[in-house]
């Protein structure tokens, strides 16, 4: 090999390296770009469409299962409706919850968790927010129960197969109450009547029960995990056919 071509070749090498470095970190920046561009956008979404929670009760058996995960529909009630029968996710309006000391987190779990929650993977205030069904909207006359334990809106008995109740009972309140849903708010009840401490049993607090619409997050629309338990969740138009006619 001649002295002029181990030169041309040390030449081509050197050139080489700079454009091999310079490509790498052309890489990495795109990589970054991406990593960036995704965080932002799970952020936007977590805001203003969709949210994650967990289950933290037994309160909606059997609909929704303790430590289910559920995706939850942030445009309700800002862009669409509140309707009966949907499950919704709300902030404790007050007295519902008992009062929940933070526990200290290594700086690194922390940090991780923060994280998560900022891009909507996690939701460790999931604990400070209640997950029922709506049963009442403002003016309905909700009474419970019938002569057959049935509850009824505006005066029509509700068929409810979404209700748990302990074998052999067929009453789907335990309590009998009476009451008119007022402006602005809801009456909510979990699935699972016997073991769910929902508008029934606040009745001491400030508002009496009642959640206010303002405190709605979203309407649960999915469980997500486990994947065994992945189901759209239904809010049983049926349920309520002719109650908006027995309110007139």
């Amino acid at each position: 090999m001649t002295e002029d071509t181990r030169t041309t070749r040390d030449e081509r090498a050197t050139s080489e390296t700079p454009s091999r470095r310079r490509s790498v970190l052309l890489f990495l920046r795109d990589l970054l770009v991406i990593f960036v561009v995704a965080v932002l956008v799970s952020f936007l979404i977590k805001t203003f469409l969709i949210r994650s929670f967990f289950i933290p009760s037994q309160s909606m058996e059997q609909t929704l299962v303790q430590d289910d995960r559920i995706i939850v529909n942030q445009l309700v009630p800002e862009l669409a409706a509140i309707e009966r029968g949907d499950v919704v996710v709300f902030k404790d309006p007050g007295g519902w919850l008992p009062a929940r000391v933070e526990e200290e987190q290594p700086p690194v779990v922390a940090a991780v968790d923060w994280f998560l929650a900022f891009v909507g993977l996690s939701a460790p205030d999931s604990n400070d927010h209640l997950v029922k069904r709506v049963i009442g909207l403002p003016g309905d006359t909700v009474v419970c129960c019938n002569a057959l334990g049935q509850m009824t809106v505006n005066g029509v008995p509700l068929d409810e197969p979404y209700v748990a109740l302990p074998p052999g009972e067929t009453k789907v309140s335990r309590d009998d109450f009476e009451v008119v849903v007022p402006e602005d708010s809801l009456w909510v009840m979990g699935d699972n009547r016997y073991n769910s401490k929902d508008s029934r049993y606040n009745t001491e607090t400030p508002l009496k029960g009642f959640v206010p619409t303002d405190n709605v997050v979203g309407r649960a629309v999915v469980v997500s995990w486990p994947i065994s338990h992945w189901t759209f969740l239904d809010n049983y138009p049926e349920v309520f056919a002719g109650v908006d006619e027995g309110a007139e």
